[in-house]
């Protein structure tokens, strides 16, 4: 893969722009005991300028959710079909966050998978329906952001390996899916076949619960306001970097956590 080390940038905001104009993120996540997941995606959606962000969820996690995230709205979700009608005015999605293993998640995701027509962000629980991995059967574009453990089950190997290649392993995801992948980790890297960027921004103190669910809903709202999925992940693990450095440099490394990172990205994102 041909290495890029430019981070693009998001175009300036038109003065007459409404809420619309910035996209729409479906957020398909959360379950019984993980709906912080749900909760951090949609944050980091918010905060990383889309327009509206729209949380998919099982009945009994609404109220809570809409307490934590009120500039979100909810949808309930008990199955396929209901995560597949929430899909409608989406610019994007994110599925997997806090999803859990139930005996719907696989049902949801691959329903999920074959509706779409915008892009869609792949992550944590939702990654583990597509073991082992193949080309995916959608038409959508798609980015997965599987962690070293989540890319070794994907390819049927060990973590420790995926460790010691990791673009090896990065090129074999991408082309056994056929789409963009954020292998994460120190050093994040994203590639889509062609194309390979090294991330050098964030620290050890990003090595945390959550901190991965707040990329996904970064980056859902990315490709929300129209970039174009590599370009995206690209600008998405780079400021996500940015912003657990700027909390590490204020409080320390050891203290940071995933709800540090949203208002962070904020800042990050400023012109």
């Amino acid at each position: 893969m041909k290495p890029v080390r430019s981070v693009p940038r998001l175009p300036p905001r038109p003065r007459d722009a409404h809420k619309g104009t910035f996209g729409t993120v479906v957020v398909i996540a959360g379950s019984d005991g993980m709906l912080g997941a749900a909760i951090l995606c949609a944050r980091a959606a918010l905060r990383g300028g889309a327009g509206l962000v729209r949380a998919v969820l099982p009945p009994d996690l609404r109220s809570p959710f809409m307490v934590a995230v009120p500039g979100a709205t909810t949808l309930p979700r008990r199955s396929g079909r209901d995560a597949v009608a929430a899909l409608a005015g989406a610019d994007a999605i994110v599925i997997g966050p806090g999803l859990g293993l139930s005996g719907t998640t696989k049902a949801i995701v691959h329903a999920v998978l074959r509706s779409a027509d915008v892009p869609v962000v792949v992550d944590a629980d939702a990654l583990n329906v597509l073991v082992p991995l193949r080309p995916l059967p959608t038409r959508a574009r798609v980015v997965l952001t599987p962690h070293p453990g989540e890319a070794a089950r994907l390819l049927g190997t060990e973590p420790a390996l995926v460790q010691i290649d990791r673009r090896g392993a990065l090129q074999q995801l991408c082309m056994r899916s056929g789409h963009c992948v954020v292998l994460k980790g120190a050093g994040t890297l994203v590639g889509d076949g062609e194309r390979l960027f090294t991330n050098t921004t964030g620290n050890p103190g990003m090595a945390t619960g959550g901190s991965g669910d707040v990329l996904s809903g970064l980056l859902g709202a990315l490709l929300a306001q129209g970039l174009v999925p590599f370009d995206a992940a690209r600008l998405a693990v780079h400021v996500h970097g940015r912003a657990g450095d700027r909390v590490a440099a204020r409080w320390s490394q050891t203290g940071l956590i995933a709800e540090d990172l949203p208002l962070a990205i904020a800042e990050e994102l400023r012109p």
